[in-house]
């Protein structure tokens, strides 16, 4: 199955884990500027040896970890520049946008960015 396959067909589902490895998990991802989704996406997908990873796209090679300020999203669009290209964007855990903040792309699917809040 290519990447393209896995981003087009995407799936949801309840993973139980222990409240200790959650926050492990939350932890790795926040230390490497992603979401626990994408974290986890790669993890399986390294563990079953997929060779297109989604991972490997444009958007995931150029925009992971790349700051954004406030003034490159356009609330009224629904959309956020980056790197002259305007992308869907959510916030992470669905917070509004806050004009006094820089946001940290933590994930990219399709034309999705996901968007954290950077901690001063």
């Amino acid at each position: 199955m290519q990447g393209s396959d896995l981003l087009e067909k995407m799936a949801t589902f309840l993973l139980r884990l222990p409240q200790g490895l959650k926050k492990k998990l939350e932890t790795h991802a926040k230390e490497q500027n992603r979401s626990v989704n994408s974290l986890l996406q790669t993890m399986i997908e390294d563990e079953l040896g997929l060779t297109d990873k989604p991972a490997t796209s444009l958007e995931h090679r150029q925009f992971i970890g790349q700051v954004v300020s406030s003034e490159q999203i356009d609330q009224d669009n629904g959309l956020v520049q980056v790197n002259g290209i305007f992308y869907r964007y959510l916030i992470e855990s669905n917070l509004d946008v806050d004009l006094t903040k820089s946001y940290i792309v933590i994930e990219a699917n399709g034309n999705i960015l996901t968007l954290r809040p950077v901690e001063l």
